[in-house]
């Protein structure tokens, strides 16, 4: 698909229980927020924020990043995400074919990331594609605030969980890390235009409730998601202890 027809969107909001105000905390000068559309710059030709908070907008203007307004009310990047390309369309007065929902709470997103997952759109059968990279053999994959995914033959998701899957029978739990290949998942989605209005138009379903994750919603009710394998590292601000441990990986102090 030519590049030209992808629009990388980056909700924001100000709010937040565990770091409220984070999209315009300071990293090197610079708030977060900027961070990531500067990535985002580098993968998209037309790249917006969208928010509902005055604030963020006017640091965009601030750093001449391109800002959407949206509504108060939505409960997930998507559903803002929807909203802020329908707005976008017609600002510009032209469609695009895909959208790329890019967190804002990571300020060094690999550009490579970004990149990967518009090829993934080359294949006509993918409707949403999203990213996921193996866990070390370090890492903990009993973590329930490290979603896992497992696939198909042909790299679609077949389940979304916040625990192991699948689990190794046979081994005990400290074993099944060394017994089996488990993927994190990457929170970073891309949606055929189409696909995007349909599926934030969709209830909440039973899965995602008792997950909490929000693409069991689009899997319960039969669309499909590619997912790309990435070995680059993911840094992402959810907490101030976050922050000072990025600060200090990149020497911004």
């Amino acid at each position: 698909m030519d590049d030209a027809r992808f629009v990388g969107i980056i909700p924001a909001r100000y709010g937040s229980a565990r770091f409220a105000g984070k999209p315009l905390a300071d990293i090197g000068g610079k708030p977060i927020i900027q961070r990531v559309y500067e990535q985002a710059q580098e993968a998209f030709a037309h790249c917006f924020v969208a928010t509902d908070d005055p604030r963020i907008a006017a640091a965009a203007a601030r750093f001449g990043g391109r800002c959407v307004m949206t509504s108060p009310l939505h409960q997930s990047g998507t559903d803002r995400c929807a909203e802020a390309i329908f707005i976008i369309e017609k600002e510009l007065g032209r469609q695009f074919d895909a959208a790329v929902n890019i967190q804002g709470d990571e300020p060094f997103i690999a550009i490579e990331q970004l990149e990967q997952i518009k090829r993934l759109f080359d294949a006509p059968d993918v409707q949403i594609a999203t990213l996921a990279k193996p866990f070390a053999a370090d890492e903990d994959i009993f973590s329930p605030n490290v979603p896992k995914v497992v696939m198909d033959n042909h790299n679609f998701a077949l389940l979304f969980s916040r625990s192991p899957i699948p689990c190794v029978r046979g081994a005990a739990p400290e074993e099944w890390a060394g017994r089996h290949q488990y993927f994190r998942h990457i929170g970073l989605y891309a949606y055929r235009a189409d696909v995007l209005q349909a599926v934030s138009r969709l209830p909440p379903s039973a899965l995602e409730a008792a997950e909490s994750l929000e693409q069991l919603r689009w899997l319960q009710n039969g669309y499909k998601i590619k997912v790309g394998i990435t070995n680059a590292e993911n840094y992402a601000v959810d907490t101030p202890e976050d922050l000072e441990r990025i600060l200090q990986r990149y020497n911004l102090h």
